[in-house]
C-alpha cells in the first residue's frame, strides 16, 4: 500500500523508518534453506535503495547514425541492488528507453534525470527504480540515440531509435560492447544481471517497447507498452488524410541535444524527403511500421490504452494486438476512458500492484497465477472497471450494419438491412466543424454531415475490438477528406478527455511508492477522475483520403462526379450502449482539429446502398437484433447544457503538463 504524504519533503527519520519497514521479509530463500521450502510468490522490499549502485555507462550500438565516423554510444544510467551484487546474487532489469530524459521529463510531472558533480545518476524519473530496486530488479533508463548524453541522431522510430534501445538488451545478454565513458576505453560488463529484461513506456518510450520486441531479441521477456505506437505512418495520417501540421522531423529537432541537431542536418532532411505530406506511404514508413514483424515477438506483452487517446490513437493498439493475437504471443490489456495517460495515474494502487505481479511473474519467474488471470481489464465507467477472460469476447463477431433514410435529409437509420438501390445522403465539407458539433446535432438536419441512428435499444449494446465502415461516395472536387463516428446517443457521465488532463486532475496531496533518497523521492501527486455530463459520447473514429481509394498508401486526384469507394479503419475500443440509448454512426469531411482540411470544400454524395459498417458485437447479430427489437425504457435526461467541448488533438508528442507526452 502506498504511503501518503502532505509534503514533498521527506524527513531523514521518515526515510530510516521506511527502510527499516522494508526489510522485513525475504526476496529469496537464504543460502542452504531447506529444499522444501515453498517457491516465493512474490518479490518484498529487503534492498536498500539509498545505498544502491548507481553508474552510467556508454552502449556501442554498432551503427554510426550522425555519419561522424564512429559507431554510436548511447548513455544508460542503472541502479540496482548493492547487497545483490555483494551476495553474488544477480537481478533482472526494468528498462525504459525514452528520448525524453532532458528534453521533456517524464510522468505528469514532467521529471528530468539529475546527476552530481561527477556526472553520476541522482534522480530516475517515475516511481520504477524506488519500487522495483528495494525488490531485488535494477532500472535501467536509456537515453535515445541523439538525445541527452548519447551519440547518433534521432529518427523518429527508425533503426537508429530501436537499435539504441536493442543494442542495450544486447548487452545486458553478453552481445554487446559498453564503456564507462562516452569517449574512452575503458569496458563496463553486465555481469550482475540475470539478462532478464522488461521494457516499459509511455508514448515514445513504449512505441521503443514494441520496435524492441519485434526484433525478436532474446532475453526481452516482456514489454509493457503504454499508449504506444504501433505504425508510424499511422501516426500521421490515416490513409492519407494528414492528422498533423508537421512530421516525423518537428519531432526529432524537438527531443534532439543542442549538440545533435548541429550534426544532423543530413538524418533532418531525410526524415523530410521520406514523409511527403501528400500522405503517400514510403520506405522511411515500412521501416517504422512494427506491426508486420509480430510474428518475431518472442516477449508477452502487457497493453494499456486510452480509449479516447487522440495522439497515439487507438488504432495504433488495435492493430498491434490482433497481430500479436495471431502469432500467440502471450499478452494482457488494460483499456481506459482516459485520453493520452498512465495507469500510475488513473488507477494508481491496482497498477502498481498488477505491475509487480507481471514483472515478478516474467523476470523472475514467480508463478503467481497473473498468467492465467483474466486478459483484459476494462474501464466502464469512470473509475469502474470489468474483466474478461479473453479480449476480445471469444463470441465477438463482425456484423454490418447499414445505413438508410430516414424522414429528414441527413437524418437516417442504422439496421441490419440494406438501404434500397438508389438512396443516397448529401453533405458539404465544412473544415470548422467536427465530431461533437455533428453528434450534438445527430437528430437535426446539418448540410456538413450524414446521420444514422439505430432506435432506443431495448437491451444493452457492446462493441468490443476494432471497427471499420465502408462508404461509396461521388465527390464534387478533385480532393475530399472523410469521416467516420460511432456515438452512442444518450445522457452520461464520463472522463473529460478532452479537458487538460485528458480524464484527470491532478491534486496537491501525494503519495509514495517504495524508498526514497534525498535526490530522488518516491512520492507522487495524486490524481482524481474528472468528469464531465454529456448527452452523446463519441465511441470510435476513423478518417481517409478519398484520393486513397485505390491504395490506403497512395493518394491521386479525384474525378468530380465519379464514384470512389474506400474503407475507414476506425479505432479499437470496448463500449457499452446502454438501454434506452441509440448507435449512431456520423460520416462527414474533415472532423476538426484531428486532421487537415483538404485544398477544397468539396460536397459529397453517400450512396447508401454501397455503404456500410463491419462492427465487432459479442454475440454477434443476434445481439443486435435482440436490442433493437422490442420495447425501450427511455434513458435518463440529459443534464441541462450538458456537451462535450470541441476536441484537439495535441501537436506529436508534444509534453503537455498533466502528461500528454
Amino acid at each position: 500500500m502506498p504511503i501518503r504524504a502532505r509534503s514533498t519533503r521527506l524527513s531523514s527519520r521518515y526515510v530510516i523508518v521506511a527502510a527499516a519497514a522494508a526489510l522485513t521479509a525475504a526476496l529469496v530463500p537464504p543460502a542452504g534453506a531447506a529444499q522444501s521450502a515453498a517457491p516465493p510468490r512474490e518479490s518484498r522490499a529487503v534492498h536498500s535503495y539509498e545505498n544502491a549502485v548507481r553508474e552510467s555507462v556508454w552502449v556501442d550500438t554498432r551503427i554510426d547514425g550522425d555519419g561522424d565516423g564512429r559507431t554510436d554510444r548511447v548513455a544508460v544510467d542503472i541502479v540496482r541492488p548493492r547487497e545483490a551484487a555483494q551476495r553474488g546474487r544477480k537481478v533482472p532489469v526494468i528498462m525504459d528507453a525514452s528520448p525524453y530524459y532532458s528534453c521533456c521529463g517524464r510522468g505528469n510531472e514532467s521529471q528530468k534525470k539529475t546527476y552530481d558533480a561527477n556526472g553520476n545518476p541522482v534522480r530516475f524519473p517515475l516511481y520504477y527504480d524506488n519500487y522495483f530496486v528495494p525488490r531485488g530488479y535494477a532500472f535501467v533508463a536509456v537515453d535515445l540515440a541523439g538525445t541527452s548524453r548519447s551519440d547518433g541522431c534521432v529518427d523518429v522510430g527508425g533503426r537508429s531509435d530501436i537499435h539504441s534501445a536493442k543494442a542495450v538488451v544486447d548487452w545486458l545478454n553478453g552481445r554487446a560492447r559498453a564503456y564507462t565513458s562516452r569517449t574512452g576505453a575503458g569496458r563496463a560488463a553486465a555481469g550482475w544481471t540475470t539478462g532478464n529484461v522488461g521494457m516499459i513506456g509511455k508514448s515514445w518510450d513504449g512505441t521503443i517497447a514494441n520496435g524492441v520486441a519485434a526484433t525478436g531479441v532474446e532475453g526481452l521477456k516482456t514489454v509493457v507498452p503504454i499508449a504506444a505506437i504501433s505504425s508510424w505512418y499511422d501516426y500521421y495520417f490515416a490513409e492519407g488524410a494528414p492528422l498533423y501540421g508537421s512530421g516525423p522531423d518537428w519531432l526529432s529537432d524537438y527531443v534532439d541535444s543542442p549538440e545533435a541537431r548541429a550534426r544532423c542536418q543530413a538524418v533532418q532532411q531525410r526524415l523530410v524527403d521520406g514523409a511527403p505530406r501528400t500522405g503517400d506511404w514510403t520506405g522511411l514508413w515500412s521501416e517504422r511500421d512494427y506491426v508486420p514483424d509480430a510474428r518475431k515477438v518472442r516477449a508477452s506483452v502487457f497493453a494499456v490504452h486510452g480509449m479516447q487517446d487522440l495522439n497515439v490513437r487507438p488504432k495504433q493498439l488495435g492493430q498491434w494486438w490482433d497481430a500479436l493475437a495471431a502469432h500467440g504471443v502471450e499478452r494482457k490489456i488494460w483499456l481506459s476512458r482516459t485520453g493520452h495517460v498512465d495507469p500510475f495515474d488513473f488507477r494508481r494502487a491496482d497498477w502498481v500492484r498488477t505491475l509487480h505481479r507481471w514483472f515478478d511473474h516474467y523476470l523472475l519467474g514467480y508463478d503467481n497465477g497473473i498468467d492465467r488471470e483474466p486478459m483484459a481489464d476494462i474501464e466502464r465507467a469512470p473509475g469502474q472497471w470489468s474483466t474478461d477472460r479473453v479480449w476480445p469476447p471469444r463470441s465477438t463477431a463482425t456484423v454490418t450494419l447499414r445505413p438508410g433514410k430516414g424522414t429528414a435529409p441527413g437524418v437516417g437509420t442504422l439496421a441490419l438491412k440494406p438501404a434500397r438501390p438508389g438512396a443516397t445522403e448529401t453533405f458539404t465539407d465544412d473544415p470548422a466543424l467536427g465530431e461533437t458539433d455533428w453528434a450534438a446535432d445527430i437528430d437535426r438536419s446539418t448540410p456538413a454531415k450524414a446521420g444514422f441512428t439505430t432506435p432506443p435499444l431495448s437491451s444493452a449494446l457492446r462493441l468490443a475490438g476494432s471497427s471499420t465502415v465502408t462508404v461509396t461516395a461521388t465527390p464534387t472536387t478533385t480532393t475530399a477528406h472523410l469521416s467516420a463516428v460511432l456515438v452512442d446517443v444518450g445522457p452520461d457521465t464520463i472522463r473529460d478527455y478532452a479537458a487538460a488532463g485528458e480524464g484527470i486532475s491532478t491534486l496537491d496531496e501525494r503519495t509514495c511508492w517504495g524508498a526514497s533518497t534525498t535526490g530522488d523521492s518516491s512520492c507522487f501527486k495524486e490524481t482524481a477522475a474528472r468528469t464531465t455530463a454529456v448527452d452523446y459520447t463519441v465511441v470510435s473514429r476513423g478518417w481517409a483520403d478519398l484520393g486513397n481509394h485505390a491504395s490506403p498508401g497512395t493518394g491521386r486526384p479525384l474525378t468530380p462526379g465519379t464514384a470512389y469507394t474506400i474503407t475507414l479503419d476506425l479505432h479499437a475500443t470496448d463500449h457499452v450502449v446502454p438501454a434506452g440509448h441509440r448507435l449512431a454512426l456520423i460520416v462527414g469531411g474533415t472532423d476538426k482539429d484531428l486532421i487537415d482540411p483538404p485544398s477544397t470544400k468539396p460536397g459529397l454524395t453517400l450512396d447508401l446502398a454501397r455503404t456500410a459498417a463491419r462492427l465487432p458485437i459479442p454475440g454477434g447479430a443476434a445481439a443486435f437484433q435482440r436490442a433493437t427489437t422490442g420495447t425501450a425504457s427511455p434513458p435518463a435526461a440529459a443534464p441541462r447544457g450538458s456537451r462535450l467541448d470541441g476536441v484537439t488533438a495535441p501537436l506529436p508528442f508534444r509534453p503537455i503538463p498533466g502528461g500528454s507526452n
